[in-house]
């Protein structure tokens, strides 16, 4: 299969958001930003939360969805991401692992 450009808008909360802003710092590298949302404060059940913006390429949306996941739940078990991927005119929303719109424009 040929690769793709994707676009993408993503919200990544955890639990351990230094090890997770490490592993994203290590896979956008210079092709998108990274902005702190919000800071941790387990004490009181909030989460540290990014917001993420990069051009990617690959296969298939879910397929990178899956490869950004997998690796920042490496660092940090619980993570979550919902995610929006662009590739021309077609956009695939995620939760997690779990595609949950394909939208056309």
């Amino acid at each position: 299969m040929a690769a793709h450009r994707y676009h993408l808008i993503a919200t990544v909360s955890s639990d351990g958001p230094e090890a997770v802003r490490a592993i994203l710092d290590d896979l956008i590298d210079g092709r998108g930003s990274i902005e702190v949302v919000d800071t941790a404060d387990i004490a009181h059940g909030k989460n540290g939360e990014f917001l993420v913006q990069a051009d990617l390429e690959g296969t298939t949306a879910k397929d990178l969805n899956r490869s950004l996941l997998s690796a920042l739940r490496k660092a940090e078990k619980r993570t979550s991401m919902r995610s929006a991927w662009k590739s021309g005119e077609t956009t695939e929303h995620y939760f997690d692992y779990v595609l949950k719109k394909t939208t056309l424009q």
